[in-house]
């Protein structure tokens, strides 16, 4: 069977362009005892963005591993698919996020109900997770709450998998189940019977990413409580290992954090945790890539400079329209943002360092950052000429997208020095 390492990282490159500078950071930690599997992700709706195709990633994934001569496992994620998006991704990739995200909430039929809660008879009453300090209390209308919530959700991923699973054949690939794009996180103990569910479904997922209180927004910091996600964290981590031994699920079974980057504020703790319990993480990084390009071409100057400019000028006036697809995931406060005139004064600097996450900067501006984050469509729709300097430019880019995956993630994820 197909398996990531303890460690592994999504570094999702909506543009292709960066395989090599985000391979080189993996390396790098590799070097420093840190071994993580690089996981190359892209959604559906990016690609339907940008207009390229799932073999595009395969492509670049395959390319940056034989520049590197990197003779480590490595995979290619189809991000986020559903039951309707899944074919196109079959053949070039072998790592599948499968978000049952819009599934939940939806029924399952009273038979399928009927049978969960007959599986669950020896859980009511008081439910002892070790590790967790209090029991939990189990009632058939809790159980039949989680079910009518979750159940069908459960199915709906099985229905994927063996879907995936007739094309690719079984153990070829590493199934990931993501339900983290909803409103309301899921407890330690809805994971518990969410795992039991995937169980029964015979699932060989390797990851879940559940829904963790707080804020997750793109690009920027975690917004919340910090200690209380650790205690959140470590009691999710616990659920797992004692459902891996009750259900019978995959040993190598981890948590995985998406919207991942830049939530440099939870690091410190999930680093401890996974440390604490010897555990593995996944984590994903995409969307920063994009926006450490963007940093290299305003540091880059000149004709570059000016095309960031554009843009981001040009993302003021269709604002709405861009944040639209994101509304969940982003909370820019418009009255920071700089206006069109003052942009249009920057020089290289200015405009880096406010678009760079480094809050002991007094330039950094997280409410640009967010709104550029969601701005890629605008490059995309000037694909030629935005490819055109990314390639000349490729180095001062590398750079920053090196920078960004190593030093601002890896380290203060995994405490290197």
């Amino acid at each position: 069977m197909k398996k990531t390492g303890k460690y592994s990282m999504g570094i999702g490159d909506r543009f292709g362009r960066q395989g090599s500078a985000q391979l080189r950071a993996i390396i790098e930690a590799g070097k420093k005892g840190i071994d993580i599997t690089p996981v190359w992700n892209k959604s559906n709706r990016e690609h339907s963005i940008i207009g390229t195709r799932p073999e595009d990633v395969r492509k670049e994934a395959d390319a940056a591993v034989k520049a590197l001569k990197f003779n480590k496992p490595y995979f290619v994620d189809a991000d986020h698919i559903s039951f309707d998006t899944v074919n196109k991704f079959i053949e070039a990739s072998d790592f599948f996020t499968i978000d049952v995200a819009a599934y939940i909430g939806h029924k399952a039929g009273e038979e399928d109900i009927k049978a969960f809660l007959e599986k669950t008879r020896e859980f009511r009453g008081k439910l002892t997770i070790q590790g967790i300090p209090k029991p939990f209390s189990i009632t058939v209308p809790f159980l039949k709450q989680i079910a009518e919530k979750y159940l069908f959700a459960t199915k709906m991923a099985g229905v994927i998998y063996r879907k995936i699973e007739r094309a690719k054949g079984k153990g070829n690939f590493v199934t990931e189940i993501s339900m983290d794009e909803v409103p309301e996180p899921q407890s330690p103990v809805e994971l518990y019977f969410i795992l039991m569910m995937l169980g029964i479904e015979k699932i060989p997922l390797q990851t879940i990413a559940p829904k963790f209180q707080g804020r997750f927004n793109k690009g920027v910091d975690y917004v919340g409580n910090p200690e209380l996600f650790g205690l959140e964290f470590e009691s999710d981590l616990l659920v797992i290992k004692q459902a891996i031994k009750q259900f019978k699920l995959q040993e190598n079974l981890k948590i995985s954090v998406h919207s991942g980057s830049d939530k440099f504020a939870i690091y410190p703790y999930i680093g401890r945790i996974i440390k604490k319990y010897d555990a593995g993480i996944h984590l994903k990084t995409a969307g920063t890539t994009w926006l450490e390009e963007v940093t290299g071409l305003a540091l880059a100057g000149g004709d570059a400079l000016k095309f960031v400019k554009e843009i981001y000028i040009k993302s003021l006036e269709k604002i709405d329209e861009l944040c639209a697809p994101y509304s969940d995931v982003i909370d820019i406060r418009r009255e920071n943002l700089p206006s069109k005139e003052d942009v249009n004064e920057w020089d290289s600097r200015k405009f880096a360092y406010s678009l760079r996450h480094d809050t002991s900067c007094p330039d950094y501006n997280p409410d640009m950052r967010q709104l550029i984050h969601v701005a890629y469509k605008l490059a995309a729709e000037r694909l030629d000429e935005y490819l055109s300097l990314l390639d000349r430019y490729k180095d001062i880019i590398a750079g920053c997208v090196y920078d960004n995956l190593y030093n601002r993630h890896i380290c203060k994820l995994f405490g290197i020095k």
